[in-house]
């Protein structure tokens, strides 16, 4: 079973909330929709479901197209951030509701909510209401609610946000574990970048209705592929700095001038060969492979503590050198005091550099 989207569109008078957008979601597949409020992910989700009516393009499901099918006959399970669980009935009962339709056996029933039961440790509330659950406990019944019908895809639409934060990260980990043995398409709105990067296959990062990049968590984070992305995941968030490029060789090493007219020569993509001399660029580089030196150098910048955030193990440290804003993540046992002033190396590989365009200046592999 698999999920297809082609140039699928939406609009709503003159406003169009999802653009055009191709994305495929293959068989047992986790794929996060991520992106801030209003760019269009719940929305697209919504068509995929049959709740909102595409404007053009289609919506496939295991190679057939579905556009025309009500959201019963598409036969898809949605949860959404509330739980819409019915006061008057058990957690068993609730589980149970979605079947009578299916106009299954009692003893067909009774097992599948035992399995769904054990499988999200619901056994022992079964017999209680909505009104005497935990947050966490509703949520399990909602998604189990959702998987016991066996259906063609799973749609969760902010599955965790009305969760506190240790319960986050209790459900990530249970709904992940149950999603992973459903082989099943599964698509998840959030705005929540831990949310996505822990429970998704792959991620597609969504602003104004357009798909910005889809791949594995791993290379959004590293490797984005450009500045929206770039500065949309990570926590703390990306150093992005404006910069003119001097000169630059075909093996990568290239020196930049910056605002109050402090160089660094570093080494990054060979791609920027690409990039004529006096080029406007934004340099990227996440505040944990930022390092500090004692003594100044050619790939480092001078600059002063402006605001210490201890973190536990690490130590947030936001600079400014009058013109540029920076983070560094360090040990917390490296001392830091606000008006400190000190040199951070920029390691070679690890800085991105974006065009004029916001586009990431890399060779193609």
């Amino acid at each position: 079973m698999t999920i297809e989207l082609r140039q699928l569109t939406k609009r709503f008078g003159a406003l169009t909330a999802v653009d055009a957008i191709d994305l495929q979601v293959g068989d047992g597949e986790v794929l996060c929709l991520l992106g801030p409020s209003g760019c269009g992910k719940t929305t697209t989700l919504r068509m995929v479901a049959g709740l909102e009516m595409a404007t053009e393009g289609d919506v496939m499901l295991d190679g057939k197209r579905i556009n025309d099918l009500s959201p019963r006959q598409r036969n898809v399970a949605m949860s959404f951030q509330f739980y819409a669980l019915y006061p008057a009935l058990s957690v068993a009962e609730n589980l149970a509701y979605p079947l009578h339709a299916d106009k299954l056996s009692n003893s067909e029933i009774e097992t599948r909510v035992a399995q769904v039961a054990s499988t999200l440790q619901l056994d022992r509330i079964l017999k209680r209401k909505p009104s005497q659950l935990a947050e966490g406990e509703k949520q399990r019944v909602a998604v189990g609610r959702s998987i016991i019908r066996n259906p063609n895809c799973f749609l969760f639409d902010e599955p965790l946000s009305r969760l506190d934060v240790q319960l986050r990260e209790e459900m990530r980990g249970e709904i992940k574990l149950v999603l992973q043995n459903l082989s099943r398409p599964t698509v998840i709105v959030t705005h929540d970048q831990l949310e996505a990067l822990t429970m998704a296959d792959r991620i597609a990062v969504m602003r104004d209705g357009r798909i910005e990049q889809v791949d594995t968590p791993h290379n959004v984070f590293q490797t984005p592929s450009n500045l929206f992305v770039a500065g949309f995941i990570g926590t703390p968030q990306m150093n992005l700095i404006a910069a003119q490029l001097k000169d630059s060789d075909s093996h990568g090493q290239a020196n930049f001038i910056f605002e109050g007219g402090q160089a660094l020569k570093i080494k990054v993509d060979p791609a920027i060969s690409r990039l004529a001399p006096g080029s406007k660029v934004t340099l990227g580089i996440r505040p944990r492979n930022l390092k500090m030196i004692d003594e100044p150098a050619e790939d480092s910048l001078s600059t002063q503590v402006d605001l210490v955030e201890p973190m536990g193990a690490e130590t947030l440290a936001h600079m400014r050198d009058g013109f540029q804003n920076l983070r560094l993540v360090t040990d917390w046992r490296v001392p830091l005091s606000e008006g400190n002033k000190i040199h951070v190396r920029f390691p070679p590989g690890v800085t991105h550099v974006f065009a004029k365009d916001e586009t990431v200046i890399r060779r193609k592999s």
